[in-house]
C-alpha cells in the first residue's frame, strides 16, 4: 500500500505556528494565490482562517482554493485549456 501524498507544512495561524497538511497541487494553487494577490503563506491563512465555517483551516484553505480558481475560469479559458464546453443546461448530459 502506498503512502500519502499529503505534504505537512508549519504556518502561522492566528497567534502561533500551527500545521496543515495538502496535496502538493493544493500547495502550489495556494502559493499561485499568494504571488497574484501578494500576499505572503501566512497572511492568506490568517484571512481564510478568519473566516472559515466549521471543518478546521485545511478544510477551509481547501474550499478557498477551489473557489479562487473557478472564480477565475472562463469559457475562453476552458476553451484554450483544450477541455470540453460546457453543456446547454437544458439538453446536455449532467454529472
Amino acid at each position: 500500500m502506498s503512502g500519502s501524498r499529503l505534504v505537512s507544512r508549519n504556518v502561522m495561524g492566528d497567534a502561533r505556528r500551527t500545521s496543515m497538511r495538502l496535496e502538493p497541487e493544493l500547495w502550489n494553487a495556494l502559493e499561485e494565490m499568494c504571488r497574484r494577490e501578494q500576499l505572503a503563506t501566512r497572511d492568506m491563512v490568517r484571512r481564510i482562517g478568519a473566516k472559515a465555517a466549521p471543518g478546521g483551516r485545511t478544510s477551509a484553505v481547501r474550499v478557498e482554493v477551489l473557489d479562487y480558481f473557478r472564480a477565475a475560469a472562463t469559457e475562453q479559458g476552458h476553451r484554450d485549456a483544450g477541455h470540453g464546453a460546457l453543456p446547454d443546461a437544458t439538453n446536455g448530459p449532467h454529472c
